[in-house]
C-alpha cells in the first residue's frame, strides 16, 4: 500500500467516524441533544463540541497549522470540563458549524503534509510530544469513536435509537419482544455469575 493510499485509507475512517458521532443527533429536539443522562454530565452535543475542540488541536496546532477561530472553553482560565457541554446560547447549529469548519482545516491538515511529518503536541508529556501524522491521525480516529461509542449508549437512553448510522446499523434484526426477551436473558446471566 502507497503512502497516498494508506492516508486516503485513514482518512476515510475518520471521516466516516465523524459522520457517526453527528448522526446522533438527527432528528432529536435542543432539550435531548444537550441534556445529560450519567453522572458525568455526558451530552450529545457536548461530545460533538469537545471533538470538534480537540482535533482542531491535534490536526492544527500540532503542525504549527492553529485553527483560526478562538476556542475560549479551551483557555487555561476557562471552566474545567467547558468544551464538554454547550450553553443555552451556543446552538446546536453553532456547534456543529463549528465541528464541520475543524473538519475542513483538519482535512487541509492531512491533504497538505505527507504521513511521516512530524508535529509536536505540547499537552502530551515531552518524551512522547513529538508524533507523526500517522500517529495523529490514528489517535484522532479512535478518540471520535470512543466519544461516538458514548453517544451511542447516550442517544439509547433517549429514544432508544442504536447502531452505526443510518442505513447501517450493525445490528441484529429483532423488534422490541425480542430486545427484551434478549436482554431479559442477559440480565439473568448476570444473575446467575454473580451469585458465584
Amino acid at each position: 500500500m502507497t503512502d497516498h493510499d494508506q492516508k486516503a485509507d485513514l482518512h476515510r475512517y475518520l471521516r466516516n467516524t465523524r459522520e457517526a458521532l453527528l448522526w446522533k443527533l438527527d432528528g432529536l429536539c435542543e432539550y435531548d441533544v444537550r441534556r445529560p443522562l450519567v453522572p458525568t454530565g455526558t451530552n450529545l452535543l457536548g461530545l460533538v463540541k469537545h471533538v470538534a475542540s480537540i482535533e482542531a488541536g491535534y490536526l492544527g496546532d500540532t503542525f504549527g497549522r492553529p485553527f483560526p477561530q478562538p476556542l475560549p472553553w479551551l483557555d487555561d482560565d476557562a471552566e474545567p470540563n467547558a468544551d464538554m457541554w454547550a450553553t443555552a446560547d451556543e446552538s446546536r447549529g453553532d456547534v456543529i458549524g463549528l465541528y464541520r469548519r475543524v473538519w475542513a482545516h483538519s482535512d487541509a491538515t492531512i491533504e497538505a503534509l505527507p504521513l511521516d511529518t512530524k508535529g509536536r503536541v505540547p499537552w502530551w508529556p515531552e518524551e512522547h510530544a513529538t508524533a507523526t501524522l500517522h500517529r495523529i491521525i490514528v489517535h484522532m480516529i479512535t478518540e471520535t469513536a470512543r466519544h461516538t461509542g458514548q453517544a451511542d449508549l447516550v442517544r439509547e437512553l433517549i429514544d432508544g435509537e442504536v447502531g452505526m448510522r443510518l442505513g447501517a446499523t450493525n445490528m441484529p434484526p429483532g423488534d422490541e419482544a425480542w430486545w427484551r426477551g434478549y436482554r431479559d436473558r442477559v440480565e439473568r446471566a448476570a444473575r446467575e455469575a454473580g451469585k458465584r
